[in-house]
């Protein structure tokens, strides 16, 4: 027997026949929107935010729809919203202190959903919800072999479901009755999307974006009269005394053609005189437009100077701001599917095929990687002066920083250059299995005396050079740093004196001193090879008696 979370019983019928397939729902099918939008005013807008309040969200999710079909900007302002978390990676991550078979069905169900390819499109149409307030689609469940999975989710139009009157934050499908039919479970993707708090009729972005959107409307219509009525100069039509009503209609068609045809005629004796048009300025109603437009875009995105830059205000400090904020909103909108991808996808399949279920707290869970990659020079730099200050750092915490993933055994792996310079080829590191000690050990030792056979080869060669050499061993290596440290002193040297010919001051002269750049890293090395040798010359005198 198969049950859902709350252990409600499911036949294989309820998973493969959509609920909308009911004869009690099919008129469902056959509904088209009322297009609240025509002939939009404030009192009517006001009727329908009110009604959506008692439960009938038809209207409210309708006009919702208008509004992104008429609203070029309102619809571009969504897109970046939506689509800026397509490109977000996600993974499927175990329970807390998960043993080997939770982890290996995690593993299998997170190649199920790798698999697919209509997964996407799930997370699109689950992110409708930002400007309705929810978003539903129907799963209908397959079976391969012996595992259930979802065939496809088809979005279902915000319009076919209502208010439970005694619940108004629970979502039912229109029917005849009053309170509506519950939704199926292991039925639906049901995305509830929060942008503010309330009840679920007032948490989309629609009722705010409302407002502005009627507002700008009655802007244009301001606009396109203003321009018809303003932009062609006035024609007046004179006609002499004792004119016939016919002779007056037909000056009267003259006049209102001429305008538009560029040419018309007239009976004679009658006269047709131009006139300026009337003064006027297109900018209040563009001011209102542009407002409005602003207004939209601070309500969908946080801020205006990633969609609309004036000139003025606008700077690429105050940009940089308004980003952060955009992925700010992004992180929000996918944490929000995550939970809902959890509840209605990844549990489903884990209740229906894993053998490890136990019960839905042990689930997997759906996770998006939202971290962005650290600068790696800044972490190749800091780091080792953190580690030698004693400071405890995990490698997991560093590749998670770095977004790069831990190699897999027997995957080829990165090696530094050889000191002379000559990249050295990559190597397989051994495999190890986690319960083999003796195999650790052996592999720690391995490297332990390898090390100290550089080092004692090192020595000896330092030892050699001591014999063959009639200098002492300070002068000797003070010679050989006075060699490799002559040429970046004497760039140093060079750069100065050039400065000091061509200097007009001497506060010209420690201007172009505090401007200049000198890179100290070449004489870095030196410093740092020069001080390795007398570390191991050290060794050698020891080990000989010295």
């Amino acid at each position: 027997m198969i049950v859902d979370q709350y252990g409600q019983s499911i036949s294989s019928d309820d998973l493969t026949t959509p609920q909308t397939e009911d004869a009690k729902l099919a008129h469902l099918h056959k509904y088209y929107a009322e297009h609240p939008s025509k002939g939009l005013t404030p009192a009517k807008l006001a009727v329908v935010l009110k009604c959506a309040e008692q439960g009938d969200v038809m209207s409210q999710c309708e006009l919702a729809e208008d509004m992104e079909e008429k609203d070029g900007h309102l619809f571009a302002e969504l897109q970046k919203r939506r689509l800026c978390m397509k490109s977000v990676p996600w993974k499927l991550v175990p329970p807390r202190n998960a043993d080997k078979a939770e982890l290996r069905d995690t593993e299998m169900l997170q190649e199920m959903l790798e698999d697919m390819t209509h997964l996407g499109d799930m997370f699109f149409d689950m992110s409708d919800a930002i400007l309705k307030g929810f978003s539903n689609q129907e799963i209908t469940w397959h079976q391969e072999e012996k595992l259930w999975l979802p065939k496809c989710f088809d979005f279902r139009d915000p319009s076919w479901f209502r208010l439970n009157p005694e619940n108004r934050n629970e979502l039912r499908l229109r029917d005849s009755s009053e309170h509506g039919e519950p939704l199926q479970p292991f039925g639906w993707v049901s995305h509830v999307h929060r942008t503010k708090s309330g009840y679920l009729s007032r948490n989309g972005l629609a009722r705010v974006l409302a407002w502005p959107y009627i507002f700008k409307n009655f802007s244009v219509r301001d606009l396109a009269e203003f321009n018809e009525i303003y932009g062609l100069p006035l024609r007046l039509g004179r006609y002499p005394t004792g004119a016939s009503n016919s002779e007056k209609n037909t000056l009267l068609r003259a006049v209102m053609s001429i305008g538009h045809n560029a040419g018309g005629i007239i009976p004679v004796g009658m006269d047709m005189e131009f006139q300026e048009a009337a003064k006027g300025s297109e900018k209040p109603f563009a001011y209102m437009m542009e407002f409005m437009e602003k207004t939209m875009s601070k309500a969908i995105l946080g801020g205006t100077l990633t969609s609309q830059a004036d000139g003025k205000s606008s700077t690429n400090a105050l940009g940089n701001v308004h980003n952060e904020v955009r992925e700010e909103l992004r992180d929000s909108d996918l944490s929000q599917i995550e939970a809902t991808t959890t509840r209605d996808i990844v549990l489903p399949m884990y209740m229906l095929n894993c053998a490890s279920y136990k019960k839905a707290s042990r689930s997997p869970r759906l996770e998006f990687d939202t971290t962005e990659p650290e600068d790696l020079k800044f972490l190749s730099e800091s780091l080792p002066g953190l580690v030698d200050l004693g400071l405890k750092i995990p490698t997991r915490w560093v590749q998670d920083k770095a977004q790069i993933p831990e190699a897999k055994d027997g995957e080829d792996i990165l090696v530094a250059a050889s000191s002379s310079g000559t990249p050295m080829p990559t190597v397989k590191p051994p495999v190890v299995e986690a319960d083999d000690k003796t195999t650790k050990e052996a592999l720690s030792n391995k490297q332990s005396q390898g090390n100290a056979a550089l080092k004692s080869i090192a020595i000896h060669k330092i030892a050699a050079l001591k014999k063959v050499n009639d200098k002492d061993a300070a002068e000797l290596f003070s010679e050989q740093l006075a060699d490799k440290m002559s040429p970046v002193l004497q760039q140093f040297t060079e750069e100065v004196e050039s400065l000091v010919l061509n200097a007009k001051s001497l506060e010209d002269l420690q201007t172009q001193l505090n401007e200049m750049d000198l890179s100290i890293d070449e004489a870095t090395t030196v410093m740092q090879q020069a001080l390795v040798v007398a570390e191991l010359s050290g060794m050698a005198d020891v080990e000989n008696g010295d």
